[in-house]
């Protein structure tokens, strides 16, 4: 191909591929596109940091506890504790030091956690049995008896599933979506002040002391997915003004294993899974077990094996070794009185003389033992030499 046509034909590539990209640009549009992440971390572990954040920008202090202990610093006058989480843990000592703190001026929120039982005449719920209060189920409910009397409205008729909070001198109620399946009741007509759907009651309020109580059907009102609904917000800030709030997402400190089965639970399964097959791997039975040998079958060369094999293992080599020298120097004291006086290289001479033996093997068989173990060549020509010469005695 002459300069000429290559010239031409890389200039026509160059121009198609310009066309190319002009035509793929033309066809792309610009567009936006929002990658949701999901909560934070810190908002996943805390389903109520939506409710601190929003008491803070009301004014009220507002802080999480972990624990009852915060109690022993916890004034009563001008605080609410917020019990919002499972209370199943929980002792009767530790409800009556929560009543006890009520009564001395605080003001004690807490969600009702069991149904009324019949039969037992309680419920399991410490707090509300103390306190008179029953949980049911609204559909075991008769029409009579599922809420109480409450003023009659359009507002009523138009959001029969809302809870209506009616207050003094309002003309209209403000909306709150509790769980209308559960409905409070009363038992000790105690309760000054109460919330009601069209089916049931949800919200009840009674002194006790000088401090003030307030009973809740759930809590999931003011979780971060549901407070900024409906007047859930407006609620939270109605029952804590005027006060310092602490919400306690835990009414008893939990545990580490408690802990790790929260935070950890893939973790833990694997370690189970490793334990197990660890144990199973060491209680294999690797081949069949030896049936044990006859006893008419054992002589006595079998058991002196077996014996020197023991001694082996318990005592080592130098043990064995040193047992034998010993032997020949017992055996030669008894045949030259005076041996044990003589010195090492006499001592040999006498041996030599009375087992007809070469010095050399006498000193090789007598000579101290080296500190490092034998192998078991060099173990074995030791052993044998010893034996010649006591035997030889």
């Amino acid at each position: 191909m002459s300069r000429r046509a290559g010239f031409l034909l890389s200039m026509a590539l160059l121009l198609g591929l310009g066309l190319f990209a002009s035509y793929v640009l033309g066809k792309l549009e610009p567009y936006d596109d929002v990658v949701e992440h999901g909560p934070s971390p810190e908002v996943a572990s805390s389903p109520y940091l939506a409710a601190e954040h929003f008491l803070r920008k009301q004014g009220i202090a507002a802080r999480r506890a972990e624990g009852l202990e915060v109690l022993d610093g916890l004034p009563s006058e001008g605080q609410t504790l917020m019990l919002l989480a499972d209370r199943g843990n929980m002792t009767p000592r530790q409800v009556e030091r929560v009543l006890q703190w009520t009564a001395n001026g605080g003001h004690l929120l807490f969600i009702a956690e069991r149904l009324w039982d019949e039969e037992e005449g309680k419920s399991g719920d410490l707090l509300l049995d103390l306190l008179g209060i029953q949980q049911y189920m609204s559909d075991d409910l008769d029409d009579e008896e599922a809420s109480e009397p409450e003023p009659e409205s359009e507002a009523s008729e138009a959001y029969p599933q809302l809870t209506k909070l009616y207050l003094e001198n309002e003309q209209a109620p403000a909306y709150i979506a509790f769980d209308t399946d559960f409905h409070l009741y009363d038992a000790q007509n105690r309760a000054h002040a109460w919330a009601n759907s069209d089916s049931a009651t949800h919200l009840l309020q009674l002194y006790h002391g000088d401090g003030l109580i307030t009973v809740l059907s759930d809590p999931w009102i003011w979780q971060n997915r549901s407070i900024n609904e409906y007047d859930h917000a407006w609620l939270l800030w109605y029952l804590s003004q005027d006060s310092a709030v602490t919400l306690l997402y835990y009414a008893d400190s939990d545990g580490l294993a408690r802990l790790l089965l929260r935070h950890f639970p893939l973790a833990l399964l694997v370690l189970a899974l490793l334990i197990i097959a660890t144990l199973w791997h060491v209680g294999v039975r690797h081949g069949p077990l030896l049936a044990p040998a006859s006893r008419a079958r054992r002589q006595l060369e079998e058991h002196l094996r077996a014996s020197a094999d023991f001694l082996l293992r318990r005592s080592g080599q130098h043990s064995l070794l040193k047992g034998l020298q010993q032997d020949i120097n017992r055996r030669a004291r008894r045949r030259h009185p005076g041996f044990e006086k003589l010195a090492v290289a006499e001592q040999w001479q006498v041996l030599a003389r009375l087992t007809r033996l070469p010095t050399k093997d006498i000193s090789q068989a007598m000579r101290p033992l080296p500190p490092q173990r034998l192998s078991a060549s060099d173990f074995t020509r030791q052993v044998a030499h010893l034996q010649t010469l006591r035997n030889a005695l």
